[in-house]
């Protein structure tokens, strides 16, 4: 409770210092609560942008579809480099490195390649999704203790038999958690790409109030945006803990 009590006090002392600076700054720039909260009003009763539910639409399809890819490709990546030692250890290497790239400078050979359409930014969302998972299925492999491993063999168990038993358990809370990862960093690819360069989805609205100076539409588009945002890393943070309570 006393938690709660302090997260409060926190959300209320800044928007009380973001009403002050909001009323005596530059309109054009920075708008107070009081002014934001009916653009959101008029944003939800699509006044402002009555084509907000079509945006919204095709940014979850393309979050939804740049995630699958990446838990596909993470998933296949990281199991075969695991369980191949040799390879894992001369490509594992090569994969953290490339993760710690900052992933914008690909993302103009992504809209070359691949345009200004959904694809790019699909592509983008892959991109930033695929490090973590596949990582994580690298790190949590590695996690797996090779004498129970033994011990599973030496009670008959197969090799499928001991990924099941032995194998996934050991992993999955590691493999939930970059599963988590993976999917922030897919939203944040999908909306910065589409902040970057495109015609349509969340991201180009964002865009296009800020271009022109639309700062109360801004923040309520914002709002919106990271109402997504939040909303899908608490559901990945419901599964991470159904996880570890499995584990546990």
């Amino acid at each position: 409770m006393k938690v709660l009590a302090i997260r409060v006090a926190i959300v209320v002392a800044l928007l009380g210092a973001w009403e002050i600076v909001g009323r005596t700054a530059n309109p054009l720039l920075y708008v107070p609560p009081s002014a934001a909260v009916p653009a959101l009003g008029r944003l939800l009763a699509r006044d402002s942008y009555p084509d907000l539910a079509e945006h919204l639409l095709l940014t979850l399809r393309e979050i939804l579809v740049a995630y699958a890819l990446a838990i596909v490709a993470g998933l296949g990546c990281g199991f075969a480099l695991g369980f191949n030692r040799l390879v894992g250890r001369a490509y594992g290497p090569i994969l953290a490195a490339l993760y710690a790239v900052p992933a914008v400078v690909w993302y103009p050979s992504l809209m070359l390649f691949f345009g200004l359409d959904a694809a790019s930014k699909i592509a983008f969302g892959f991109l930033l999704g695929f490090f973590p998972i596949t990582l994580a299925v690298l790190a949590g492999i590695r996690q797996v203790s090779p004498q129970m491993l033994v011990v599973a063999r030496a009670f008959g168990a197969d090799g499928l038999t001991a990924f099941r038993k032995v194998t996934l358990p050991a992993m999955l809370f590691t493999l939930v958690g970059g599963l988590r990862t993976g999917l922030a960093l897919t939203v944040i690819g999908v909306i910065v790409g589409e902040i970057l360069g495109s015609k349509s989805g969340m991201g180009s609205l964002i865009n296009h109030a800020y271009g022109l100076f639309r700062t109360a539409d801004y923040i309520a588009l914002v709002v919106v945006t990271l109402v997504l945002i939040v909303g899908s890393d608490a559901l990945a943070s419901a599964v991470e803990h159904r996880a570890q309570r499995w584990t546990d």
